[in-house]
């Protein structure tokens, strides 16, 4: 499983037959084990890499931030304005979010924060932090196997 994991997650347009004969299984196998991974939540879908530079969002930028009062209802409403991010976990310490934007260039930045959180009376605090490099791990490497 971990190594039809690691190939899944370094290209999932691989044909089965082609996993299968990378793995040394026979594809039926290969198709089972694939489909037990779907069926337990394991593998939850396949997604496109996108090049944020080649749509013109060279400007990347981690923005932690905290709202008041802390609620379900105040982060469910955070997360309605939270559509232009690339991701926003919910995070433990002193920032309740991390917000990861990209765009155009700095003065879109500026306005995103201006437009977007400064109005915001939930949003009590929040810093920006521009990325200089943004290295992407897609694969999750080595598995550890946690079966008993």
């Amino acid at each position: 499983m971990r190594a039809l994991l690691e190939h899944l997650q370094r290209d999932a347009r691989t044909t089965n037959k082609e996993l299968a004969r990378t793995l040394g299984i026979a594809p039926s196998t290969c198709l089972e084990r694939v489909r037990a991974l779907r069926n337990g939540g394991v593998i939850t879908g396949y997604h496109a890499a996108v090049a944020l530079r080649a749509l013109n969002r060279r400007v990347q930028a981690l923005l932690s931030i905290q709202v008041r009062p802390l609620s379900r209802e105040v982060i469910e409403g955070f997360k309605e304005l939270r559509h232009r991010s690339a991701g926003s976990p919910v995070i433990a310490g002193n920032d309740d979010f991390l917000v990861h934007v990209p765009v155009q260039d700095v003065d879109q930045l500026h306005a995103f924060l201006m437009d977007r959180f400064s109005q915001r009376r939930e949003i009590v605090n929040f810093r920006s932090s521009v990325i200089y490099q943004h290295v992407n791990t897609p694969v999750i490497s080595p598995l550890e196997d946690t079966t008993p």
